[in-house]
């Protein structure tokens, strides 16, 4: 006979309703504990579109963890600098150590060009990328699997990580904001370059990239300058697309730079001589210090102008002028992938020196000189244009007419020319402008066209921000220049001459950061400071980590994160280098650009706006092999990040209890 439920309750059968809901109870939590999964972090990186289908994400739970006192952590690898992938068992690693990740999302996705389609599965993270931009694509088809290693995530929860090689044919170089195909594609128009700029995915990619085959130790500055590894960049298409202008050459198991270009066919010192000569003002390394070159090349310009203390941001987008940035990078030049488009250069209003453009096949008066006045915003009050095209100096009617129309437009901005001359000796010309050191130019046009921009309600107002058709207004003390070169590094920015707090801030800074270096970072660190050359740091503030190395033969890319506070025209004030950044999302760089890495507090507010297992996962694909990561944070924060970069092999060390301390080997997962 059925037992009903009210007939149980009628009869007051208690033992057994308790019974049920203790089994009821248990069975929920076996339940649970079984549904916990690994990380997959693996892409399939196909140059043609990708497709993806995704399926609902698990959900998590929760376990405490712990944290680890300062003493030397797991190393990698005695091996490191063998140029071998080191073999590292799971053993190497702590249990119990917190670490982070969320609930894994798998998706079919067929892919691979010339090839049958293959669903894999895949993970994703949880947080979506904060790019307003954004078309919906994502680079997530792994195919591969690796070793794995126990951890926790930030709310403790208990979880294995498994990272997999990024696949298909551009994974070697994988940029996943600017290869991100599917995006591209569905692009309305390609007409102002969109498809050279940002197009994030919406979830950040968590494989790793493989190294080329043949990869080594890069070569060493400065001999780097002027050869480099063919296995490191192994892209031979600019030998024979630019064998007459001597951009590069192949020599056995080096690139060699000749330091040729297309307006350098004399060579780039004759060419640098000659703009000094032409314009005796330019002063370089003493007025002029902070340069933009536009449409670089391999950065031979740039990397000439070290020699004067001049420092240069060159900058290309990733075309058909195959790795030129991957080039200058390896070389040890400073250098960036970005695009004069649609969108604002992430730099900050009136900040640089001199902006230099050698046949840079930007049309500046197109849109309605739309990137002539991107020029203009970026320009300090009394810099320099340098333009050296043929417009400048050839007589047939197209290049006439552009002339007319540069006239028209750069007379519009009040910039006046204070040289146009021809070389013929290398048979090339060029004209030099020059932005007005004050406004009244602008209150005088018969005709108020372009109009003057309205003056900005936020800082850091040029990241994903589309060009204007108007003039930047000048500063408050447009006519002011910076001291000389090296004294514009000590000295106030002019930024912070009417902010007396800031200014206190700044010079505590300053010495806080000279102190610090000397007495930690170059002192008690085990870093081998000889092999360092191109450095990120993440967090930049007022910049006072790159004032303090400037006496070290390297040069420091200094971020300032969308979420903090701007500080960016402060550093070229400065006279360094530097660009607005939001590390929820991947960097404009190609794989293994940077010898050593500096975070200093990044990391506990970044990961309240996204996954730090992303960030960690960017370190690496951006990290070059036997590179450093210097992260200085709170004992806590730091507990979190070492789980994740011990899962990636990487030799990490605490010291005094809030540097970290890494070095990254050659593993790679199988």
């Amino acid at each position: 006979m059925a037992i009903s439920v009210p007939k149980i309750f009628k009869e007051r059968k208690y033992p057994f309703i308790f019974a049920f809901f203790v089994l009821l109870i248990f069975v929920t939590f076996v339940l649970i504990t079984n549904s916990q999964s690994p990380i997959l972090a693996a892409t399939n990186l196909s140059d043609q579109e990708i497709l993806t289908r995704e399926n609902p994400s698990l959900s998590n739970t929760s376990l405490p963890g712990k944290n680890h006192s300062s003493e030397e952590i797991a190393p990698a690898s005695d091996g490191l600098l063998s140029g071998e992938s080191p073999s590292v068992s799971n053993s190497t690693f702590l249990e119990g150590d917190p670490f982070l990740t969320n609930a894994t999302v798998e998706n079919e996705i067929p892919f691979s060009p010339g090839s049958e389609d293959s669903p894999v599965s895949v993970a994703s993270p949880t947080t979506e990328s904060s790019n307003p931009n954004i078309n919906g694509s994502s680079h997530t088809d792994p195919s591969s699997s690796s070793s794995s290693v126990t951890a926790v995530d930030d709310d403790g929860q208990v979880i294995d990580v498994e990272w997999e090689l990024c696949k298909g044919p551009v994974a070697t170089d994988y940029i996943p904001c600017l290869d991100n195909w599917s995006a591209i594609k569905r692009l309305q128009s390609r007409k102002h370059m969109e498809h050279r700029e940002r197009h994030c995915p919406e979830r950040a990619p968590r494989c790793l990239i493989p190294l080329p085959e043949g990869y080594k130790i890069p070569v060493p500055w400065p001999k780097s300058r002027d050869m480099i590894w063919y296995t490191n960049v192994p892209h031979p298409k600019l030998v024979e697309y630019k064998k007459d202008q001597h951009w590069v050459v192949k020599s056995g198991d080096y690139f060699i730079f000749p330091g040729g270009g297309t307006q350098f066919s004399n060579g780039v010192d004759y060419y640098i001589n000659s703009l000094e000569e032409t314009e005796r003002d330019l002063q370089w390394g003493k007025k002029t210090r902070v340069i933009l070159d536009v449409g670089c090349g391999v950065a031979s310009f740039g990397g000439a102008l070290l020699d004067r203390n001049v420092i240069t941001m060159s900058f290309a987008p990733k075309d058909e002028h195959e790795a030129q940035i991957q080039f200058a990078l390896e070389r040890g030049i400073p250098a960036t992938l970005s695009v004069i488009g649609t969108q604002k250069l992430v730099f900050p209003d009136n900040s640089f020196d001199m902006i230099h453009c050698a046949r840079c096949r930007v049309h500046w008066h197109g849109d309605g000189g739309k990137p002539l006045l991107e020029l203009n915003r970026v320009m300090r009050p009394g810099a320099y244009f340098v333009w050296s095209a043929t417009p400048v100096y050839r007589d047939d009617e197209r290049h006439k007419n552009v002339w007319k129309t540069m006239v028209a437009l750069t007379e519009s901005i009040c910039w006046k020319i204070v040289a146009k001359t021809f070389f013929s000796a290398s048979h090339i010309g060029l004209v030099i402008y020059q932005k007005p050191l004050s406004s009244s130019c602008y209150k005088n046009r018969k005709v108020n066209d372009p109009p003057l921009c309205d003056r900005p309600t936020k800082r850091n107002n040029s990241w994903y921000a589309p060009l204007e058709r108007c003039i930047t207004q000048l500063p408050r003390d447009s006519n002011k220049w910076p001291s000389p070169w090296p004294a514009r590094l000590t000295d106030t920015p002019i930024s912070l001459l009417h902010q007396p707090d800031a200014e206190e801030a700044f010079k505590k800074d300053t010495v806080h950061w000279s102190s610090l270096i000397s007495e930690v970072y170059t002192g008690s660190l085990n870093v081998n400071w000889t092999s360092v050359r191109n450095v990120l740091d993440m967090n930049a503030g007022y910049g006072g980590f790159a004032a303090a190395l400037i006496d070290q033969p390297l040069w420091v890319m200094n971020v300032v994160p969308i979420d903090q506070p701007d500080t960016l025209s402060i550093i070229l004030d400065r006279g360094l280098l530097g660009m607005y950044h939001d590390w929820c999302e991947s960097f404009n760089t190609y794989p293994r650009s940077y010898d050593l890495l500096h975070a200093s507090f990044l990391f506990e507010n970044l990961t309240n706006r996204c996954g730090m297992i992303e960030t960690v996962t960017e370190m690496d694909r951006i990290l070059r092999p036997g590179g450093y990561a210097l992260i200085q944070d709170e004992a806590d924060t730091l507990g979190k990040i070492i789980p994740a970069l011990k899962s990636l092999h990487w030799s990490v060390s605490v010291i005094r209890d809030q540097y970290l301390v890494c070095k990254k080997g050659f593993w790679r997962p199988k």
